[in-house]
């Protein structure tokens, strides 16, 4: 399946899905502000991750390429490759058939691309750092994963756009992230810990995008009242 049909499948089910529920029944959310307990996740990602490249690496990491290069050997598709930026035209694409997301298009826009510019700096920053050879042994760039950085990410702006109008969003975005996790490791391009840090720091980045936000573009208007202008 190319790339082209893929998005569409994912559009068009969405569409079905929700095309029953009111697209002006619900007043946005307010600005997302920054709570400890939401570090838990990504942090909890991050430390495992570490861990399982470091002090873990020959119980899980090195454990799992070897289980896999039994059970899959030669296995290859480039589905990951689409499927890490899948939620991004899914969040553009339910505003577009009237399912109105949490924030107005510039607002949203923002937000996006400072999470993916923190995202692509912090990934890449450890990547040339570490040097960490994949699998397959083709470069140095195996720890963190950046396509399941990049899938987490955008999974983490769906969820935040929508999870107040549309519950089973999360559900979909991060079950889409893990699956671009999973298909990496399949692919032999990454160790466990290279997928696991690789979520913690996407998901942290555009968590960081919404929590430092400050809403000063696109502001919506208030229509003013119209009037009578005869006597």
């Amino acid at each position: 399946m190319d790339r082209h049909s893929l998005l569409t499948m994912i559009l068009l089910t969405c569409s079905v899905c929700v095309r029953a529920q009111p697209a002006d029944s619900m007043v946005a959310p307010p600005a997302t502000r920054f709570s400890m307990q939401q570090l838990t996740v990504p942090a909890a990602l991050i430390t495992t991750g570490v861990l399982s490249v470091t002090v873990l690496e020959n119980a899980t990491s090195n454990k799992i390429a070897s289980w896999r290069s039994r059970q899959w050997d030669g296995f290859h598709t480039r589905v990951d490759d689409y499927l890490q930026y899948a939620p991004i035209p899914l969040a553009y694409g339910l505003d577009l058939i009237g399912i109105p997301s949490r924030n107005d298009v510039w607002n949203r826009s923002l937000i996006l691309v400072k999470g993916e510019l923190l995202m692509l700096a912090s990934v890449n920053l450890i990547k040339y750092t570490t040097r960490e050879q994949r699998p397959d042994g083709s470069n140095n760039h195996s720890f963190p994963s950046g396509h399941t950085a990049q899938a987490f990410a955008a999974a983490t702006f769906l969820s935040e756009e929508y999870k107040a109008r549309l519950p089973w969003i999360p559900y979909a975005a991060y079950g889409m992230a893990a699956a671009t996790g999973v298909l990496r490791i399949a692919n032999n391009k990454h160790y466990l810990g290279d997928v696991l840090t690789g979520a913690g720091l996407g998901i942290l980045s555009m968590k960081v995008s919404y929590w430092t936000h400050r809403y000063l573009w696109g502001k919506h208007k208030r229509r003013r009242p119209v009037r009578n202008l005869q006597p």
